[in-house]
């Protein structure tokens, strides 16, 4: 979407020289575009890509190798796009220090979440990560997105409670291009939504759990999964999203993934 809250594309920059010599199609402008890694790489040829692409009589090697340019393109987008920040970007399953039991399930229920991201996405299967301060609950969060967007090319937003509210807020500003609507819509329209720090007073400020509640039913109603994450207890969690988003967050197969142990920030 041409104006958007939360989903920002990858930045460019102009490459160095200012244009590229394409064999077959000639000169044609030089671009970087920013890649997850934190890296930067040069776009090719559009025309050749869209050729090998769509025309009928191309060698099934070249058409595979811009298959595989153009999913590599769009997973890199989507990774960007999906609001991990710099300091998560690195944080994978194979990354999570797993050294007891209840680690090891609270690991091994977000990947099979992740895993299972076709079945998650027709039924609509949300999850609650629930627990305590610096216990690798956003870690895992950032593992889900970055798995379902690698291995199933989803779109996927992960942001805070308090992000939202902000946003949400920023329509009201005359000078805004975008209503209230438009927030709300682009947080139902992506596969998978994250929603960070529920339960941290400022989060939703003048709202109340209106806000919330309004985000988790427009995607229960579409049959689209919601991934929460919060310290407060389930008992709690209802003053921050009302009792009935908290319902339809636990319908069907929809799992509560405690993080009951010591914060891994302690000693730091």
């Amino acid at each position: 979407m041409a104006d958007s809250s939360f989903l920002k594309p990858p930045a460019k920059k102009r490459g160095e020289p200012m244009f590229t010599v394409c064999p077959e199609h000639g000169q044609y402008e030089s671009w970087l575009v920013e890649q997850f890694d934190g890296g930067w790489k040069a776009a090719p040829c559009q025309q050749c890509q869209w050729q090998a692409l769509n025309w009928r009589h191309v060698d099934e090697k070249v058409r595979n190798v811009a298959r595989n340019e153009r999913r590599a393109e769009i997973v890199n987008q989507r990774l960007i796009e999906s609001g991990i920040t710099p300091r998560f970007r690195g944080c994978t399953f194979d990354t999570f220090i797993a050294d007891d039991q209840a680690k090891r399930t609270a690991l091994e229920r977000c990947r099979s979440y992740a895993e299972e991201f076709d079945a998650v996405m027709q039924e609509g299967r949300s999850q609650l990560l629930l627990g305590n301060l610096g216990t690798g609950k956003t870690h895992l969060a950032s593992a889900i997105v970055q798995s379902v967007i690698r291995q199933f090319t989803a779109s996927a937003i992960l942001t805070t409670a308090s992000e939202i509210a902000r946003a949400v807020k920023a329509t009201f500003a005359k000078s805004s291009r975008l209503s209230e609507r438009d927030v709300l819509d682009e947080l139902a329209s992506v596969d998978l939504l994250v929603i960070d720090e529920v339960g941290v007073q400022v989060s939703t400020g003048d709202f109340g759990p209106g806000l919330l509640h309004e985000v988790i039913d427009r995607r229960y109603q579409q049959v689209l999964p919601t991934i929460v994450i919060s310290n407060v207890t389930l008992e709690d969690l209802p003053r921050f999203i009302g009792d009935r988003a908290l319902d339809r967050l636990r319908q069907g197969s929809s799992r509560l993934v405690r993080f009951t142990w010591d914060s891994a920030r302690r000693d730091a």
